[in-house]
């Protein structure tokens, strides 16, 4: 399986090669299918990121908590955190023996406040968003390694797959709103990657295009229904904001690779990028269309690998981190 070395979305999808699931996106394993990363970036770009950080960019004011299930203290993602707090997650790397199974985890962040929250029937699960409701979304994976996403809506699980999937057997939803509004990707069986929104109310799926891109996933929806998500095009990942009908390319300075895992009411973003060096780090992007402001972001107790995969309108994040030990662990982020 990757390691979070590598690009946060291939690691989505590597779990598909072992016959498993793991996600974002994010994010995680699974068989979300990502495009290639470009490479890492030049000297020059790494000095204009070191610019960039002398600038304001590094953050200021950030506390960070890690907070893992016992139930496998090896390996967990916090995917998703809704305004009430409730953090949507799943331990379990996904190899043999450590298969995903989903939770939710409810204020004080206790070990007695992990919920477990699988889909039925399932092989493994992983819960990647939650609205205000506590309504969740994330994906499942049967018997035969196929993903299919699923929305849990007061109480009731219903699974989803994309129609035009065809052969392909890779569908995640990775992100929902107060309404219901879910959004994903299917994977076709070229392997290319295929953004969609889809209605909890109606079961339709319409698609998230991004113009010239190649592969898109799209990872985020907020209550106004602006996407974000990961594109590629020539070669290059990048993340974007869909607004309306407008769609926005953004690269954290002098960086590569950057993606987009979450976004708020306020249309901030997080997710993560690579330096000059090839490290991951984490973001949060404010005023993306107006006054863009980055910050990085890296848990203290992190290795030079920290993905900040979901925010709420509190500015409250939560991600992951590798430790010294080589552990994934989950990270609350506030300030």
């Amino acid at each position: 399986m990757s390691t979070l070395q590598r690009a946060v979305l291939e690691s989505l999808r590597a779990a598909a090669a072992l016959g498993v699931a793991t996600l974002i996106t994010a994010c995680s394993g699974g068989s979300l299918t990502p495009p290639t990363a470009p490479g890492a970036a030049s000297p020059a770009g790494a000095a204009q990121a070191l610019s960039a950080e002398r600038a304001g960019l590094s953050p200021a004011g950030f506390t960070f908590a890690t907070l893992d299930d016992q139930a496998d203290p090896t390996f967990n993602q916090l995917l998703g955190i809704n305004n009430r707090g409730k953090i949507a997650g799943y331990f379990g790397s996904g190899v043999s023996g450590h298969p995903n199974k989903g939770y939710v985890l409810l204020p004080p962040y206790g070990q007695g406040d992990y919920v477990n929250e699988n889909f039925p029937g399932s092989v493994q699960t992983q819960v990647t968003a939650i609205n205000t409701h506590g309504d969740t979304a994330g994906f499942w994976v049967d018997s035969n390694n196929v993903n299919r996403g699923f929305i849990e809506w007061k109480g009731a699980f219903t699974s989803y797959t994309d129609p035009h999937t065809g052969h392909g057997t890779v569908n995640q939803i990775l992100g929902i709103n107060d309404f219901g509004v879910a959004v994903g990707f299917y994977d076709d069986a070229t392997g290319n990657s295929h953004g969609f929104v889809l209605n909890q109310a109606t079961g339709k799926f319409k698609p998230v295009v991004v113009p010239g891109a190649t592969s898109v996933v799209a990872t985020g929806i907020n209550d106004a229904g602006d996407i974000t998500g990961v594109s590629t095009s020539s070669g290059q990942t990048s993340a974007f904001l869909k607004k309306g009908d407008q769609f926005t390319a953004l690269s954290f300075p002098g960086g590569s690779n950057t993606q987009s895992f979450g976004i708020n009411n306020a249309d901030e973003m997080v997710g993560s990028y690579v330096d000059g060096s090839g490290v991951m780090h984490g973001f949060v992007l404010s005023d993306p269309l107006t006054h863009a402001r980055w910050h990085s972001i890296d848990d203290p107790n992190g290795i030079g690998s920290t993905v900040i995969n979901g925010l709420n309108d509190k500015k409250e994040m939560v991600g992951f981190y590798t430790d010294a030990a080589g552990n994934t662990d989950g990270m609350l982020v506030t300030r």
